[in-house]
């Protein structure tokens, strides 16, 4: 068993993004099954359109955000909830004033990301 503050774990910067942050809030290291980690995009930041090999579960933290899931574009806010399967593109581009946050939760298998032109 793991217990530790969000606020003591480093934040790193996610380099094919725009003002974006990660934490590893639970690693491979200490889960068998999943990670979990926590981004934050700045107002005006970005993440570009990318494909991951796993899916990902997100939940909300605070904030709003427009993403891009495949064709679709959906607004986002806290408390929402958002899955994105596998090989699937998608982007962020926070909306707002306040910083964009969410929980990511990923299985801890190998993950390919590949960055996408959309048309």
């Amino acid at each position: 068993m793991t217990v530790k503050q969000a606020r003591e774990i480093a934040a790193e910067p996610v380099e094919v993004g725009i003002g974006i942050t990660r934490q590893v809030l639970v690693g491979a290291d200490e889960a068998p099954n999943f990670s979990m980690r926590k981004f934050t995009i700045e107002p005006g930041g970005s993440m570009p359109p990318h494909t991951n090999t796993v899916e990902h579960e997100q939940y909300v933290l605070r904030g709003k955000a427009q993403i891009g899931i495949g064709d679709d574009i959906i607004e986002v806010k806290k408390d929402d909830v958002v899955y994105i399967p596998a090989g699937v593109a998608h982007w962020y581009n926070p909306t707002g004033e306040e910083p964009f946050e969410f929980i990511c939760i990923v299985p801890n298998k190998p993950d390919t990301i590949g960055l996408v032109e959309l048309d």
